[in-house]
């Protein structure tokens, strides 16, 4: 089969680019934009990368989908705890307010702290409680096969609600 000779020319940054992935391959530069150019005028090509492209927005959207139920759940979480903490919380006399501070800031260095180490684990307590609610209902997040341990969540987790609570 006889071969066409073609001069091109291309920008300096693809040329070396292209003289890496040659070396890495052992691969002639001829080769690869051979390979390119066939790709590129495939009638097929088109297709292949608009369903890839396709398929790229589509996990996309379930990850934003994810995202948003997720920061949903956060919000109502948080409103709903504020709700009922100003509701039971009764105003304290002028007397007990610097202790009650004092309290404050220690509970909220321990939730800081309790954070942080929640975090290192990598656990998720909505996932967790998802699961104490719903147990059937396997992928919430979308994974099938979660590699965290859900049954070291016990003693860490629960520190500060084991801590006694003075108010």
């Amino acid at each position: 089969m006889s071969k066409t000779r073609l001069n091109i020319f291309i920008e300096p940054d693809h040329a070396k680019r292209l003289r890496q992935l040659a070396a890495l391959k052992g691969e002639t530069k001829s080769a690869i934009v051979a390979a390119a150019l066939s790709s590129y005028l495939s009638p097929d090509g088109a297709d292949r990368r608009e369903a890839a492209l396709a398929s790229r927005l589509d996990r996309l959207s379930n990850q934003f989908g994810r995202l948003e139920r997720d920061q949903t759940i956060l919000i109502e979480t948080l409103a709903l705890f504020i709700r009922y903490t100003l509701s039971v919380s009764a105003p304290l006399p002028e007397a007990h307010q610097k202790a009650a501070r004092a309290q404050g800031r220690l509970r909220f260095n321990q939730f800081v702290d309790q954070l942080g180490r929640h975090l290192q684990r990598g656990g998720s307590l909505v996932r967790q409680v998802h699961e104490e609610i719903f147990p059937d209902e396997g992928c919430f997040f979308g994974q099938a096969d979660d590699n965290e341990d859900q049954g070291s969540a016990g003693s860490e987790d629960h520190d500060a609600e084991a801590a006694p609570h003075d108010g």
